[in-house]
């Protein structure tokens, strides 16, 4: 697992990441976890959500039962 330093913070910024981490009871290191899993996709979640995306336009352009079943027997639905 990779080891990350941040330098020049602003005092402003650091400040509000140590209350934040202070009201969910966090360290900062573990805040900062938390942010930037929330904040940066991996790899793994992209495709997560193309397989996703991709699956809503099938479900998108698939017609329903009742579609079907109305354009079968000429009518509009």
């Amino acid at each position: 697992m990779a080891t990350l330093y941040v330098e020049n913070v602003p005092d402003d910024l650091y400040e509000a990441l140590r209350k934040r981490a202070r009201s969910q009871r966090r360290s900062i290191a573990a805040e900062v976890l938390l942010l930037l899993e929330q904040n940066i996709p991996t790899k793994k979640t992209l495709k997560a959500r193309r397989e996703f995306l991709k699956k809503l336009e099938e479900l998108r352009f698939t017609p329903s039962l009742r579609q079907v079943r109305s354009f079968n027997r000429g009518h509009d639905p």
